[in-house]
Order: C-alpha cells, then structure tokens, then sequence
C-alpha cells in the first residue's frame, strides 16, 4: 500500500478527505494527518509518505511553502494534491511550476479525485519499479567492483573507479566482514544490509555466495564492528543450517581490500572445517599448495573456448575441466570460486564487446540462480554449461556486429583516448575515413558532433577528478586533455554553467554539511 498524509487546517475537511473515497480500492492507505504546514513536515520526514493531499490556504506555512520546504528538507520528496477553495489562475500556475501533481478545486468531485488516484497510483508504481531497476544495476556494479579487487585485479583505473564508488579515498583504515551460510537463502544479502545502512554500497556477494563487508574504522571501530558481528549471528540463528562469520584485521586503503577479505576466508573455511559456527575473530590457515595455480589453469582453458564464442566448443571445454578437476579431488567449494571467476571475467569481455554484462548477469541469476547456492558437482556442471553457451552465443553475435562496424571502433577509441590530443582529422586518419563523413556518421550513431562528445567526457572526467581529488585545476585541465587552462575554464563554465573552482567549493560544501548532519535553512 501506498501511504498519504492528509494537511488540512480545519478538522471537518481531513474527517471528509478520509471518508469520501475508498483509499485502499485504489492502492493507498492514511497514514497520517496534520492541521497545518509545521505539523505536517514533521509527520513527512516522519512517515514517508508516497502522496500529500494538502489545503493551499493554511496559516503559518501555506500549502505552497510547504511544497517548497519539503523539496529542501527529504532525500525523496512525495507527490502532491493540491486543494483550493478558489479558482486562482495565479496559484495554480504557481504550484505546475513546483511541479504539483494535480491540483483540485473545492468542493471535491469524488470521481474526479478517485480519477486522480489511480493515476498517481500508476505514476507512483512506475517510479519505484525504475527505481528498483536502477538499484539492481547499480547493486551489480558495486559488487563487479568488490569481487574484481577481491579476487586480485590490478591496474590504477580499476582503482581509481573503486575509490570513487565505494567512497574510499584518503588510504583509509578498513576491516572486511564475512558472512558465510553455506548455501545461503536468497535474502540473506537484504538481512545483512539491515545492519550496514550507513555502508550499503560496500556490502558485496563473493564467488562462493557468501556476503562480505567492507567498512571504515572511522564509520565502525573494530569493537562496534564485533557487536555487529555478534547481532547478525543471533539474528541468523533461525535458519536451517549453521552460519559461520569472521571479520579482519585492520588493513589500509584500496589495496588492503583483498588481503583483508581473504583473512576472513581463511577463518570461515578453517571454522567450517572444525564444525564450529558463529562469530569469529582472524586466525591463520594455509590453503593447500598449487590450489590457486590448478584453478587458474582450468579458469583459463574455459575462458579461452568461450570468448572464441564457438558454444559447442565451450561446452566441451566444461567437460574437459570436470574431468581434470575431479581427477585432482578439488573441493565443490574451489569450483564455485572458479564460477565466480569466470562470471566477472565474462562480464567485463561483453562490456568491452558493447554488451549489456549487467543485463546478461541479471537474465543468468534470474533463470539459473547464484553458483554461490550450488552445493554439488552435477549442479554445478549444469551451470557452467548454461553460462558458458549463452556467454559464447552473445560474444559471437557481439563479435559478428561489430567486425565491419568502424564506428563501435571509433567511438571505442575516443572513449580510451579522450585525454589525448583527439582532433577529428587525425581520427579520420587512423581509420581511413574522410573527415567529413566521419563527422557525420559520427554525430548520427551518438547524436553529437565530434567535439560535443569529446568535451563531454573530458568535462565528466574533471568533474569527477574536482570531487575526488585535491589536484590543481591546471593540472586537471591537462590530465583530461585540455592543455590551456583557460580554454579548459571556458569550456567547463559553457557546460556546467559554473567555475572549477565553484564547483568543487559547492561539493565540498555539500559534503560538510552532510558530516555535520545539517539541514538546510527553512
């Protein structure tokens, strides 16, 4: 159920708006009411609402300020209704510039409101279903990040991408969490999330299917970090098979990230081992020699018969690989790890290829389930089938459309080189193109010119180097490409409609406010 807050200033009318339509026929439910525009932004940063119903005329805070001041005070204002007695042409076009869902004139028609309803209930549903569709992508993305650092991708881009998106620049002090129930209930990343609000977007599910944690020693000490530890294991306690959770040592900054998350393998695993659950501190326990070596091997003859996108010869490299495997007594355990291993890597080859890797991750965990979940070889098998063909199948007709596609190739290259010196003459050069065409079919496939969409990423970079960096604009506007620092000011300034300078002052501003838990001004 949808939930609406009902704002009138006499008691008669909110005792009317409650009674007059069936809420719930049409997907809502009052959640709250308030006699006036005070009362009522406090039940709203209360209550959440999804929809306000509020009288225009009100003392103190008229309906209109208390649009305003809502868009000032929530991280997600609610849609709202306005209600007046008069028919003021003035109001009215005041509230469609405050972007006012519907406004209505008393005395209420009851169809016309139930009309409004059901389209703001529509309205509503869409909203959130390309929110959760957003969120999916963006859970999807985090973890890709995670379990490329925690499985021992290096290289400065990945990350300088990790450090922006998981808000871990400053060589922070950092402690990794694990939590490892075996073949874990599909909810259990949702049930761990609960504890972490403040660290969601570090939350992560590894190759194995366990959920992992990174955190701040600033945001949660190691002792509050325990209590957590100690909270989560009592509240898994009710299901159906042991848990078993570790968390690291202290380690320092982006690089850390992987010697702390095998650290709390290690003491999952050698727990496990022991029959022991519960919740745990580091200790020590070698992996048997050659392991890794064995797995990279087979990870390697896979991937090599996938990405020549022939399925059947992939299908039977997952023959082969069972066979070797099994031979050399490798645990269902290693296996899942070695799933995990090619799923990432799969991903970041159809990405490369121009392929939607979350689309793909998203339709194979939808229709074949998490590796993580998989507890026996043949299941296992079965999975890697499925996603060695279909990953084999997509890369070929990737491969197929972009063979004579020069543009993919094009736009592919200004995409790796924006901050060199990129000139559309030179470009045309190097793929043998006339100049003129290329500018053209070039401003076709992207719908800008060429200089439009260099100066697009090249600004986006900056934008971000402004945010996460303490460099010099000077040395900003050479590092994306503009040599003449002035030229670069202008060109900011003609995109953004402000300085370098303002604008990383407007992000450090905002940042400060957010640690210091202010608000802004009413």
């Amino acid at each position: 159920m949808r939930q609406v807050l009902l704002v009138d200033d006499e008691p008669w009318v909110l005792e009317g708006l409650r009674t007059m339509v069936n809420w719930e026929k049409h997907g809502f439910q009052v959640c709250g009411e308030a006699l006036d525009g005070p009362e009522a932004l406090v039940k709203m940063q209360e209550l959440r609402p999804d929809l306000v119903v509020t009288d225009i005329h009100m003392p103190v805070i008229s309906g209109l300020e208390l649009i305003e001041r809502s868009r000032r005070l929530l991280p997600k204002p609610p849609k709202f209704v306005i209600l007046s007695g008069y028919d003021d042409f003035n109001y009215a076009l005041t509230a469609m510039r405050q972007r006012v869902a519907e406004y209505l004139l008393k005395p209420i028609d009851e169809d016309e409101f139930e009309s409004i309803l059901d389209r703001l209930g529509q309205s509503i549903a869409k909203e959130q279903e390309m929110e959760q569709a957003s969120s999916r992508k963006q859970s999807l993305f985090m973890n890709n990040i995670l379990n490329r650092l925690i499985q021992g991708e290096e290289g400065e881009r990945l990350e300088q991408e990790a450090v922006a998106a998981l808000q871990l620049g400053g060589d922070p002090e950092l402690l990794c969490m694990l939590i490892d129930a075996g073949a874990y209930p599909s909810d259990l990343k949702q049930k761990v999330s609960t504890f972490f609000s403040q660290n969601a977007e570090r939350l992560f599910l590894d190759g194995l299917g366990r959920v992992g944690v990174i955190v701040r020693t600033d945001e949660l000490s190691p002792p509050r970090l325990e209590e957590i530890g100690l909270a989560i294991s009592s509240k898994l306690s009710d299901l159906d098979r042991p848990v078993a959770i570790a968390v690291s040592e202290v380690g320092k900054g982006i690089r850390s990230v992987r010697e702390l998350y095998l650290q709390t393998l290690e003491t999952v695993k050698a727990k496990r081992e022991q029959g022991k659950t519960g919740f745990f501190l580091p200790c020590h326990h070698p992996q048997p020699p050659n392991t890794e070596d064995a797995l990279r091997g087979k990870f390697e003859l896979l991937l090599g018969a996938v990405l020549q996108g022939e399925p059947g010869a992939a299908e039977a490299a997952v023959e082969e690989a069972f066979g070797s495997l099994a031979c050399s007594q490798m645990s269902v355990e290693s296996i899942r790890v070695f799933a995990g291993n090619l799923e990432l890597t799969l991903c970041s080859k159809i990405k490369k290829a121009g392929g939607d890797a979350d689309g793909f991750m998203v339709h194979m965990q939808e229709n074949e389930g998490n590796p993580g979940g998989i507890s026996d070889y043949p299941a296992l098998k079965r999975y890697l089938h499925k996603l060695s063909r279909e990953a084999a199948l997509l890369l070929a007709g990737l491969r197929q459309k972009n063979k004579n596609n020069t543009m993919f190739q094009v736009i592919k290259y200004v995409d790796e080189e924006f901050r060199s010196k990129l000139k559309l003459q030179t470009l045309a050069k190097k793929f043998h193109m006339n100049p003129t065409y290329l500018g053209q079919v070039f401003k076709k496939e992207t719908g800008k010119t060429f200089n439009e969409y260099l100066n697009e990423k090249r600004i986006e970079e900056a934008k971000r180097l402004l945010k996460r960096t303490p460099m010099k604009i000077s040395d900003i506007a050479l590092q994306v490409g503009y040599p003449n620092t002035d030229y670069f000011i202008s060109k900011f300034k003609q995109a953004t409609g402000m300085l370098p300078s303002a604008y990383k002052s407007e992000f450090l501003n905002e940042g400060s406010k957010k640690e210091a838990g202010t608000k802004p001004a009413e």
